[in-house]
This record gives C-alpha cells, sequence and structure tokens, in this order.
C-alpha cells in the first residue's frame, strides 16, 4: 500500500513563501510521477505541480506563473513545492498524489492521494 503525507502548511501573508513536502512510501519511487493539487472551496481540484520522479522533468499549472518550485529528493522519497510571492488566491488545501507512469494534469490518473494540507494566505 502507497502512502502520501503532506506537511508544510499554514497561515501566512500575501507576499510570503511556504514549502511543502511531500513523502511517499509503500513502493519503488522510480518511473512514477507526482503531482501537487489544490482545492478551493467551491471550486474543482486543479493541477498545481508534477515532476517526473526519475527525469527530473518538471510541469507547472499555468496560474504559477513562475512563482512554485517543485523538486524532489529521491534519497527520501520526497517532493518538495517552494511558493513564493503568495496570493489570497492561493488560499486551498494542497495535496500531494502519485500514481500514473507519464506526466499527467487530470487528478483521475492519479491512484494515491495524501490528507492535504491547508494553506491560508492573508491579505
Amino acid at each position: 500500500q502507497v502512502q502520501v503525507v503532506e506537511t508544510g502548511g499554514g497561515l501566512v501573508q500575501a507576499g510570503d513563501s511556504l514549502r511543502l513536502s511531500c513523502a511517499a512510501s509503500g513502493r519503488t519511487s522510480s518511473n512514477y510521477f507526482m503531482g501537487w493539487f489544490r482545492q478551493a472551496p467551491g471550486k474543482e481540484r486543479e493541477f498545481v505541480a508534477g515532476i517526473n520522479w526519475s527525469g527530473g522533468a518538471t510541469f507547472y499549472g499555468d496560474f504559477v506563473k513562475g512563482r512554485f518550485t517543485i523538486s524532489r529528493d529521491n534519497a527520501k522519497n520526497t517532493v518538495f513545492l517552494q511558493m513564493n510571492s503568495l496570493k489570497p488566491e492561493d488560499t486551498a488545501i494542497y495535496y500531494c498524489a502519485t500514481g500514473p507512469r507519464y506526466p499527467t494534469t487530470n487528478p483521475l490518473s492519479y491512484d494515491y492521494w495524501g490528507q492535504g494540507t491547508q494553506v491560508t494566505v492573508s491579505s
């Protein structure tokens, strides 16, 4: 069974930074794509960023516009999401997920999800 655990959320002010972590366990990490999604109240879950575990190729949602950076530490089976210049509209629950062997922004393609971590950005 694969387990995914996110940490690092919190309450910050607009313009601040946060670093989210995602630890995956229970499977060999190579060849699986890791993704970050977010969901705000009343909105659909949207793709934030993703990384190919072995190759380091990265992908971002259009709204990121250079503010976020996804990275990984293969030795620790951990993926990070560095979020800078946070805006109130970034307020959401942030989820980490894994499952597909190819880059995809479709949440239905991901089999394993963490419980989510709340990010709140005040104006």
